[in-house]
């Protein structure tokens, strides 16, 4: 059932390939280019540029160049290490992700560059996908890249959701929450966007660079009081949100802003038609299949709470064995020294409740490719998992308390091996029952 497990989750990151999504987005007949919902007649633009950023950004940028070929005058590309591709007409900078570094600095630079030249006779193609919020990395004067990696670094292990941590990224940059259409106004933008967000809200997606922002440095601020990381934060860190809370310094631009007005902004991938591609596999390879939510973001242990409880609540109708889909993206507030990601603490943590349940495999992986710093997507467990594990020696509460779930599985077995898949939609947990 493993295997059948695997075969449903790729089923799902297929159905999300950028290259794939971007032919049906990005269309050309003649002088007529159709981008998403919007026709616009080549002849009205002096320029065309494209600015890409996210862990797709490279194989959306190949779709985008494929249409439109040297009719690209310039253009820049901000993706994760080990995820770009060779390009014909967009230049490329690969960068730290989840927490920002130089190179992610220059390329960033390099799009502001370039967003600079746009005017209203021009066209710019923004193509952003999850990522982008650590991978467009700028900072404020007065903090350093050093403060901002720290800041990250608190952000993605305090437990803090998505939402949370890119409201405090947008008020510590130049380029997110709305800024850089900002930038680019008045030339006419379209935004064709990977979603990674629950809920798919465009102004949280990579901290929403094209779209108006309703959060606050005020918000930013209780967020930091939440999970009490006053003390924890660079000292230069907080005095600038301090004062952006002041009114000393102007907050990111708001959904009536008029720069926001040439703006574009469509969602062409998402967890949820993700979730569609898996489903049309299970059926196919005979499961009586529910999609029970696209929208976990809760800790890993109410999550995997969440999934138990729903397995015990499932009632088959007929003689078929359940396969049960969910997605979203749990948060793991992280303890101990050691190597994994949400995925794999999550499938480890789901092992060691279901070793008595011979009819139970759960896989959870994200879709793209990585999950935490590790080479791993995620894994698949099953009533097997925990029980060798602890045959072998290796206790698997040990590594749940330390966030070692890498090597735990490195021992065991389970991982789930992808490589770069080339998208990024959140996460997907496959629970089969027999």
């Amino acid at each position: 059932m493993k295997k059948i497990a695997e075969l449903i989750f790729f089923a799902g990151v297929n159905g999300v390939l950028p290259e794939k999504l971007m032919q049906s987005q990005v269309k050309l007949s003649g002088d007529l280019l159709q981008v998403a919902e919007k026709r616009f007649p080549l002849s009205r633009f002096r320029h065309i540029y494209v600015l890409a950023a996210g862990k797709a950004a490279a194989s959306m940028s190949r779709g985008v160049e494929k249409v439109l070929g040297d009719k690209i005058t310039n253009g820049h590309v901000v993706t994760k290490y080990g995820h770009g591709m060779n390009l014909n007409y967009l230049t490329l900078t690969e960068a730290g992700h989840p927490i920002p570094d130089a190179e992610g600095v220059k390329g960033t630079q390099k799009i502001v560059n370039i967003a600079r030249k746009a005017t209203e006779d021009d066209l710019v193609i923004c193509l952003i996908s999850g990522g982008a919020s650590a991978l467009m990395a700028d900072f404020p004067e007065g903090v350093t890249l050093d403060d901002l990696k720290r800041t990250n670094e608190l952000l993605t292990k305090c437990g803090a959701n998505i939402t949370e941590i890119n409201t405090v990224r947008k008020h510590l940059s130049k380029i997110k929450g709305g800024q850089l259409a900002r930038i680019l106004f008045p030339a006419t933008t379209v935004c064709l966007i990977l979603s990674d967000v629950v809920g798919d809200r465009l102004d949280v997606i990579a901290s929403g660079p094209t779209v108006g922002d309703s959060s606050s440095f005020a918000d930013a601020l209780t967020i930091i009081d939440k999970y009490s990381l006053q003390n924890r934060l660079p000292s230069s860190v907080l005095h600038y949100l301090l004062e952006g809370a002041d009114g000393s310094i102007a907050d990111t631009p708001k959904p009536d802003n008029p720069v926001f007005q040439n703006v574009h902004n469509y969602i062409i991938g998402s967890n949820g038609i993700a979730l569609e591609s898996s489903a049309k596999k299970a059926m196919e390879l005979g499961f009586e299949t529910h999609t029970v939510t696209d929208s976990i973001q809760e800790d890993v242990t109410e999550t995997a709470n969440f999934i138990l409880k729903t397995i015990d609540n499932q009632k088959p109708t007929g003689n078929k064995p359940v396969c049960l889909l969910f997605g979203g993206e749990p948060t793991v507030k992280v303890s101990g020294k050691g190597l994994g990601g949400r995925n794999q603490h999550l499938a480890l943590y789901l092992a060691t409740k279901i070793c008595c349940k011979k009819n139970i495999t759960i896989l959870c992986a994200g879709t793209d490719g990585t999950d935490g710093p590790t080479d791993a997507a995620g894994a698949v467990v099953d009533y097997e998992t925990a029980t060798k594990a602890v045959e072998k020696g290796i206790d698997p509460n040990h590594y749940l308390t330390n966030c070692d779930s890498y090597r735990f599985f490195q021992q065991v077995g389970g991982h789930i091996i992808t490589g770069n898949t080339g998208t990024n939609v959140m996460d997907i947990i496959v629970a089969i029952v027999q």
